[in-house]
Formats: structure tokens, C-alpha cells, sequence
């Protein structure tokens, strides 16, 4: 192993380069999950495809451990890496907009909020998450999903073509027309295949919507989670109504006569009018016991975009797991009744997002995502700032997950919501068929594994 120094890197690496002993060095290696400390030796702040080679070649000559930065939002901090180099890059944020075609090309460095809000100056949204905050990089390459995914599938299913440097360095353009096996690797296969420097996505004519959150005491969870399994599939695509179990932050929008209480939510958004948007949702108001709190409105689809962030600010204690739901059995519904009355901490939470309607649409071997037979992604997140919270954040979140994992039939979660310890079974899990070709594709574009610090496809691993 060649041990690098900083006259080596000076001499290889045209980015701008952050050490240890760098003013602001601690603010740039911090990441979203702050339960996550790394300290990389080198940070390298890329603007260019050419940057970003100089980097990878670096990494790669002289074996070391090389991390890739978008966003930094990654909840396991995958974007970095102890005693090796990151490569930054959040100063990449350029986005063009073609308006005739709808299209919209995003940088690397951006967030989904800058993109939502470029992209609906022209009454136009790329189909992505649910916090503005998160990476559009990362959320992309693990295959996003969000409010628009039972309309217009997946974040994976809207992009049209990707830049990417390679591990050897040369510069390619992935398509259906262009090296189309590494397009389908990107789509749903993470950071494993090179470092993306721009995205192409379709967009979609999006402008205001109907939406918002509706809250229902803890006890009734049981009923509406009963209720919402045979809902979802017969609502309208236009109408994502995904369900939670929470506590109700002490601050305003919230009424202040329920602040601090459990409840279980239905957070909607319908892409169309008030009038259509009051049908879709009239069997919530009506089949469902009375709301705590209803304030679903028509607003601009950024509002609902941004309407968690202030409630979850980086620098937050995060532990989270991940299952794909294939069916909302009754005892996973005991499961989350029992687990979600009893969180450890008023953030703390869980989530089950929609992947039906537009997402089943596409061929479970179309891409690499392994999912388009479930109805369901959830996420179960343990929450704080106080970093002693740690240890009780990860086993709550831990024991949920495994009362609820055994229902669970597909076996596999998106792998955006894995942290790093979930082990090669749960990755391979999360592509279920599709994982032996995204190991070939893997031995083609980088057979020493350059790009490992992700939910690793193992270029050695046995077919």
C-alpha cells in the first residue's frame, strides 16, 4: 500500500483541498446524521468532471479509502470516511431548465429543494422525496421516492441520462442509448458505479396542490392503518397520502391544545384542483373517526415540499431502519401500534411511503430498484438532539423494526434508509433478482471496488 502525503495530493489533485488542520475543516466533514463522526484526512472540493477525476486517480493510485459528498443528508453518513478522502461536491449546483422539452439538468451538489424550486418557476417538479434538504445525488442513484412516485413513478423513472466519471477516470454519458447497462445499474444501484456530474431528469407540470397533514390520536392507529391498507389502492394516483405515527412538535403550525401528543397522520398531497382533491379525500373525512387536526389546503407544491424542514434541521441524532411492505398484515399493524405508543423521544417516528401506481408499472427488471412489487417503503427513525440519546434512539428503532421485519415478505428496504451495519444479506435483499447483474455490471465499471464507502456491491462476491 502506498501511503499518500500532502505534497502527493498537491502535486495530483486540481480541487480545492481541506486537511485537519484547515480553518472551517469541522464544519465541512459534519454531516446531516450528527450521530455520525468522521474525519476524513482530505476533503476535496470539486467544481468540474475534470476535478473529480484528478481525484478518483489520486484515491485510486495510492489505495485510499475514497467517499463521495452530494448532499451529506446519507443517514449512516456514507458520504464520508475515517482517514481517507472525500470528494465534495456541493459547490456543483448548476440546473438548466428546457422548457419545450421539460427537462431538467441538476449538478451533483444540489438539493431536492433547489431543484423543486428552479424547476417550478416553470410550473414543473422533478419527481423526488419529502425533505427539501436531501440530496438530489444520493436520493436519485438509491431510486427516490416521494409525493409524485404513485403518479409518475420513482425519482429513477424520470431520469432520462447521466454524466458520470468512472473509476479509471474516463468521462461517459449513461442512457438507454449509452452504456444503457450502467443506466440500469445507476437507477436504484447507489454510488457503486462512478461519481454522477449531472443528472437529466423529466419533469412534470406540477403547481399548486391540495394537501397537508391530518392528525388522529395514538389510539385510533390500529383502525386507520386497517382502513389505509385497503384505502391506497383504490385513491386516485393523483393522491399520495402516506401514513405516520409521531409526536406533535411544541411549536406553531401545530395548535397549541395538542402539542406533545402521539398520534398517527395522514400526510396528502393531490397533484390537481381543491374541488378534485376534496373527492379523492372525502372517504379520509368520512369513513375515518374525527381529526385531531385537519388543515389540508390547496398551496404550492414547494410549500408541502418544505414542510418538514424546520423540524428537522441537520445536526440531529438519527438511527433509522427500513423494510419494502408487500402487505399490511394484522400483526404488523399490532407491531406498530405497540412500538409507535411508545417512542423514546418527541422526533421519533415512522413512516410508511406509497410505491404502488406508477411505480408498478414499470418492470421489476427494468432497473435495478427491487421493489415493484411492494406497495410500501417505511422507514422507522429514531430521533433527538442529545447525543446520550443514542444507545435508547438505536434500540427502540431496532426492536420496531424486527417486530414489524417478519411480516414483511419481500426481505429487503430501500437502501436509503439502511445505516452501515445491516450486512451483505440486506443488500442483497433490497435488489432481490436484479442484485447478480448489478454484481456484473459492478466487475465492468469497477472491478477493484474503488467505490465502496455505500450499500456495497461486491464486484468478488460469488454468482
Amino acid at each position: 500500500m502506498t501511503i499518500a502525503n500532502q505534497t502527493d495530493i498537491d502535486a495530483c489533485v486540481s480541487g480545492e483541498i481541506m486537511t485537519p488542520a484547515d480553518p472551517g475543516y469541522d464544519e465541512a466533514r459534519a454531516l446531516y446524521n450528527a450521530m455520525i463522526d468522521k474525519r476524513p484526512r482530505w476533503i476535496v472540493r470539486c467544481s468540474s468532471a475534470e476535478e473529480i477525476a484528478s481525484a478518483i486517480a489520486f484515491a485510486r493510485d495510492n489505495d485510499v479509502l475514497l467517499a463521495i459528498r452530494g448532499g451529506g443528508h446519507n443517514g449512516p453518513g456514507l458520504g464520508s470516511c475515517d482517514d481517507g478522502l472525500v470528494i465534495d461536491l456541493s459547490a456543483m449546483k448548476a440546473i438548466e431548465i428546457d422548457t419545450e422539452a421539460r427537462t431538467v439538468r441538476v449538478e451533483p451538489g444540489c438539493t431536492q429543494g433547489e431543484v423543486d424550486a428552479a424547476a417550478s418557476e416553470y410550473g414543473l417538479a422533478v419527481p423526488a422525496g419529502i425533505v427539501s434538504s436531501t440530496g438530489i445525488a444520493g436520493l436519485t442513484l438509491g431510486g427516490g421516492h416521494g409525493y409524485l412516485s404513485r403518479q409518475y413513478g420513482l425519482t429513477i423513472d424520470n431520469l432520462v441520462e447521466a454524466e458520470l466519471v468512472l473509476a479509471d477516470g474516463r468521462a461517459v454519458t449513461a442512457s438507454e442509448r449509452e452504456n444503457a447497462d450502467l443506466f440500469w445499474a445507476i437507477r436504484g444501484g447507489g454510488g457503486n458505479f462512478g461519481v454522477v456530474t449531472s443528472f437529466l431528469f423529466q419533469a412534470h407540470p406540477v403547481a399548486d396542490i391540495y394537501g397537508g397533514p391530518i392528525f388522529w390520536d395514538i389510539s385510533h392507529t390500529a383502525e386507520i392503518m386497517a382502513w389505509y391498507r385497503d384505502f391506497l389502492p383504490r385513491a386516485p394516483r393523483e393522491l399520495c397520502s402516506f401514513f405516520g405515527i409521531k409526536t406533535v412538535p411544541a411549536t406553531a403550525p401545530f395548535p397549541e391544545e395538542i402539542w406533545g401528543r402521539r398520534v398517527c397522520a395522514l400526510i396528502n398531497c393531490f397533484d390537481g384542483s381543491e374541488e378534485e382533491g376534496v373527492e379523492a379525500m372525502r372517504p379520509i373525512r368520512e369513513e375515518l373517526p374525527e381529526a385531531l387536526w385537519d388543515p389540508v389546503h390547496m398551496m404550492p407544491f414547494t410549500a408541502l415540499q418544505t414542510l418538514f424542514d424546520p423540524l428537522l434541521p441537520k445536526g440531529l441524532q438519527w438511527y433509522w431502519k427500513g423494510d419494502f411492505v408487500e402487505e399490511l398484515t394484522d400483526e404488523a399493524i399490532a407491531a406498530h401500534v405497540a412500538f409507535g405508543s411508545n417512542t423514546p423521544t418527541p422526533l421519533s417516528l415512522m413512516h410508511l411511503y406509497p410505491i404502488d401506481g406508477a411505480v408498478q408499472d414499470v418492470d421489476a427488471e427494468a432497473t435495478a430498484w427491487g421493489a415493484r412489487k411492494a406497495g410500501w417503503s417505511m422507514v422507522i427513525a429514531g430521533i433527538d438532539p442529545d447525543p446520550a440519546k443514542a444507545g435508547e434512539l438505536k434500540s427502540w428503532a431496532s426492536d420496531y423494526w424486527a417486530a414489524v421485519h417478519a411480516q414483511n415478505r419481500h426481505g429487503g428496504a430501500y437502501v436509503n434508509f439502511m445505516m452501515d451495519d445491516e450486512g451483505a444479506d440486506r443488500v442483497r435483499a433490497a435488489y432481490g433478482p436484479n442484485y447478480d447483474r448489478l454484481v456484473a455490471v459492478k466487475r465492468q465499471y469497477d472491478p477493484a471496488n474503488l467505490f465502496r464507502v455505500n450499500q456495497n456491491i461486491n464486484p468478488e462476491e460469488k454468482q
